[in-house]
């Protein structure tokens, strides 16, 4: 639309609208905020908790247990279900902030013209209508369409993902479907003007705004259970069937032995905690919470637990291109001057490089065009380089760039400004595309220097400087300099011409009419936001761990291209799809085509999700890393969200799982390294503690079945679960990577927790120790002497079984620290946490059998040295039976077999 229409669209004008108008306004369109949905209360947070099904069975043995009387199990029980509860109750009332954070997005005053007159206003009281004044360094109070520009360039970064200010202008667009990057006549809530000033009208107030529409998405968009949650949830399902069938076969095959409906039920309920991994949920919780620590040495601080296994099994990493792909820093790459084309290096903000021609190093000064045209950068320059922590521009990022390469050849802006001092600005303007600034030189004569758009910088000069001669500058030269600068331009490079003209007379004013003609053509730079080095070998590490990695950027498609070939992304033409392309396109069609696709550009936060979903459609694990505003709705979608921790803003980190402190893509693949780590190790402590519930089942089951009393009572079976077991499985949780842990395709999502492998591992071992833990509690019961069992022996003989349980899993943890290499082969003392896991546990059982303050409360008689002897030795030979399954498994796997 035009101004006008505008206008008469919103019913307002050049003079504002009317005070009472603005209060009926206010009261129709409501006020100028971020409205936030309510969020669960912390009550039903803490709830929430409970609806784990491993949880609700634990609940279910403290009810029973306080049934029956048995308070200490019910003690036990229930302090467990509370930490748990507490720990996740905890994770998950810091993450309901999103909101919070993009109120701080948001102007808290705003300058506008009501009535004619001008004044300060709170910004939440802005209504369509509203004439707005901007100002350098203002933050936009609302969505703004320009009626008057003058030098105004806008940070949209934080929307867009373009690296750039946007410059504004006035006129009309011709094209209605643009995305927000290419409206550049409007302006949005929460970006900021860098340059420049100009007034608008209000056309969107609150949710209305395009951040305003992101909030709704933020809100919209439920967040997904992880892999590992949904297994967890499976497994202890089918923990729930299982348990219930086992009870009732052992209930009701005791009542047809005559048995007691009390007793049964009591060796019902022996079985059902048996059954049970009740330190499953903590240990999980606290493997993962280890693993967080591990991650946060590697610059990823995780936020919320679950998304440590996560990253582990990711297929597809959708990445924003500025700031984490990029540095975020423009940079100059390369210079073109009387027919050459230099070379400079060295990325980013601080002023160390070299200068290459053809390969060979040269000396800029040394070159008279060279010298001149990194002059012209510096001076022709409204940015400052200033050094803090790090190095760092104040002002627009294209002209830092030139400020830089100017101070790498040793031209300092600080001492040439000094000598050629400023007398006079021709600012820029986007209908000149170009700027000039006038200046004294030591001689005391004044001459322009002028920078922009090649096209124009060359129709405004007639002649060229070559080697300190200047010359005419004939139509074929034009034409071959505008060649080069398009092939600049192809390698995604933002090119600016430089020229000087020198002024014979003062003039009274500096206008583009008298100093922007006769211009003296100097040569051309080409500079763009440079790929960090480590991306490039963390893109590598990707491809080769069978990880697909995407980069969705609001940049122009051909910049995204080269940096995406720059990186490694794309070989060849490669498959890119623009933002238009895509709105295009219904989401069948996304389907189709959405894991061929690597780049997507000019993309608006819709497109993101839409991207994103269309992705997890096709079964991948999708983590999705950002910083901008633009970003939080897919964060939240991803089935991980990675935020940039120093360049990211507070809506990207709170609807993230994950931030990098380093604001570095190559931390994101450590911190998927990490996670197939902890993953492995989660798999090893579930296998740890579940082959003891089988085997607690099996002694338990078959106990009975072959007319024995129960070998191991409820607080026994507790202990062993919640205790001797816990510390070797922690100790399973901080295991080192295996060497090839990089070099493995990403894990199925649909791979269960528990694979096949594993369930014939648990039988070998729950066969072991069923085995030898009967033979030895019969034993001690009599079950082979001529006068048969013998009761009075019952307390010894269920705490000799008790403590073989103990030590075979002490025994079985070594055995698990690898499942495919001998234990004789890795050693006992690669993990010294194991060591120190297995005295702790040792320690503990001891203190069970042999401190009388506790013998009451577990049932357990001192045990002589030769029964303890005989306990090691009979549960040692879990170690033989172990060994000859992973020999034969080696075997079938061997090539030569």
């Amino acid at each position: 639309m035009s101004v006008e229409s505008v206008e008469a669209s919103l019913k307002t004008g050049r003079s504002g609208i009317g005070k009472e108008e603005a209060k009926r306004r206010l009261q129709e369109f409501g006020p100028n905020i971020l409205q936030e949905k309510k969020g669960p209360s912390a009550l039903r947070i803490f709830a929430e908790q409970f609806k784990n099904y491993l949880i609700l069975i634990l609940v279910a043995a403290t009810i029973i247990a306080l049934f029956l009387g048995d308070f200490t199990d019910a003690l036990v029980i229930s302090v467990v279900i509370i930490l748990n509860a507490i720990l996740g109750f905890y994770q998950e009332y810091r993450a309901e902030k999103s909101i919070e954070a993009l109120k701080k997005l948001t102007a808290p005053k705003a300058v506008v013209i009501r009535e004619g007159c001008e004044e300060t206003i709170l910004a939440s009281e802005l209504v369509p209508g509203d004439l707005v004044l901007m100002e350098t360094g203002e933050r936009v109070p609302a969505d703004i369409r320009f009626s008057e520009c003058t030098s105004l360039e806008i940070d949209e970064s934080l929307l867009t993902g373009e690296s750039v200010p946007v410059k504004k202008r006035v006129e009309r667009l011709e094209v209605k479907t643009l995305s927000v990057a290419e409206r550049n006549n409007m302006a949005y809530m929460g970006t900021i003007v860098t340059r420049g000033r100009g007034r608008g009208y209000v056309v969107s107030t609150g949710m209305k705004t395009e951040i305003g529409r992101i909030a709704e998405l933020i809100q919209t968009v439920e967040s997904e259970e992880t892999p590992l949650q949904v297994k967890l949830r499976d497994l202890a399902k089918k923990l729930t069937y299982i348990v219930i069938i086992i009870c009732l076969i052992v209930f009701f095959t005791g009542i047809l032995r005559e048995g007691s409906i009390f007793d049964m039920f009591l060796n019902s309920v022996g079985l059902a905690v048996a059954a049970i991994p009740e330190s499953l949920p903590a240990v999980v919780t606290i493997t993962l919470a280890l693993g967080v620590q591990r991650m946060a040495k590697r610059n990823a601080i995780i936020r919320k637990l679950p998304a440590v296994e996560t990253l582990g099994s990711a297929t597809v990493i959708c990445s924003d291109k500025t700031g984490t792909f990029t540095r975020n820093e423009m940079t100059v790459r390369k210079i073109c001057t009387n027919n050459n084309i230099f070379e400079v290096t060295n990325v980013g903000y601080e002023p160390k490089g070299e200068f290459y021609n053809n390969g060979s190093k040269i000396n800029p000064n040394e070159n008279s065009s060279l010298s001149l045209t990194l002059t012209i950068g510096a001076l022709c320059n409204n940015a400052k380089l200033e050094k803090n922590e790090n190095w760092c521009i104040i002002g627009d990022p294209t002209e830092g760039a030139l400020i830089v390469a100017a101070e790498k050849a040793g031209i300092k802006q600080k001492v040439i400004t000094k000598q050629y001092p400023r007398i006079g600005e021709i600012p820029f303007e986007s209908e000149r595309k170009a700027m000039s600034t006038i200046h004294k030189t030591p001689e005391g004569t004044e001459v322009a220097y002028v920078k922009g758009a090649a096209e124009v910088i060359l129709n405004l000069s007639n002649a060229i400087y070559s080697d300190g001669q200047i010359r005419e500058l004939t139509g074929k030269e034009k034409e071959e300099i505008l060649k080069i600068n398009q092939e600049m331009a192809s390698d995604a490079l933002r090119v600016l011409a430089v020229a000087y003209k020198e002024l014979p007379n003062a003039y009274q004013e500096y206008t583009p009419e008298n100093v922007e003609n006769n211009l003296i053509f100097v040569g051309l730079m080409g500079m763009l936001d440079p790929p960090r080095e480590e991306a490039v070998s963390a893109v590598q590490k990707c491809k080769k761990a069978g990880i697909k990695v995407v980069m969705i950027t609001g940049d122009n498609e051909f910049t995204a291209k080269a940096i995406a070939k720059e990186l490694g992304l794309l070989e060849g033409d490669g498959k890119t799809l623009t933002g238009a392309e895509l709105e295009n396109m219904s989401d069948a069609q996304l389907d189709k085509i959405v894991q061929e696709v690597t780049v997507y550009a000019r993309v608006s936060p819709e497109h993101k999700l839409r991207i994103v979903n269309s992705l997890k459609k096709k079964n991948h694990i999708v983590a999705m890393t950002g910083d901008g505003v633009n970003d939080a709705p897919a964060l939240r979608k991803a089935d991980i969200g990675v935020a940039m921790g120093i360049t990211g803003t507070d809506v990207a980190k709170e609807a993230s799982e994950m931030i990098l402190a380093d604001d570095n893509f190559a931390s994101s693949v450590a911190a998927v390294e990490e996670g197939r780590i902890i993953y492995n190790n989660i798999k090893k402590a579930i296998y740890y503690l579940l082959s003891t519930n089988i085997g607690e089942i099996l002694i338990i089951f078959i106990g009975l079945i072959i007319g024995l009393p129960i070998p191991i009572v409820a607080v026994q079976i507790l202990w062993i679960n919640l205790v001797t077991d816990s510390f070797p499985a922690l100790a399973l949780s901080v295991d080192s990577a295996e060497a090839d842990i990089m070099l493995r395709p990403p894990r199925n999502p649909k791979e269960p927790v528990i694979t096949r492998k594993m369930i014939y591992n648990m039988t070998v071992v729950a066969t072991v120790m069923c085995v030898s833990t009967l033979l030895l509690y019969s034993s001690a019961l009599g079950v082979f002497s001529p006068l048969g069992i013998s009761y009075s022996n019952l307390d010894t003989a269920r705490t000799i079984a008790f403590t073989n349980m103990v030590f075979l899993q002490l025994f079985h943890t070594f055995i698990v620290h690898s499942q495919r290499e001998s234990i004789f082969k890795i050693g006992t003392f690669s993990n010294r946490y194991i060591i120190l896991a297995t005295v702790i546990s040792l320690i503990l059982q001891l203190a069970v059998v042999y401190l009388p303050q506790l013998q009451t409360l577990f049932h357990t008689t001192p045990l002589s040295l030769l029964e303890l002897v005989i306990v090691v030795l009979g549960s040692s030979s879990i170690i033989f039976a172990t060994e000859v399954v992973k020999f034969f498994e080696r075997r079938a796997s061997s090539p030569q077999m």
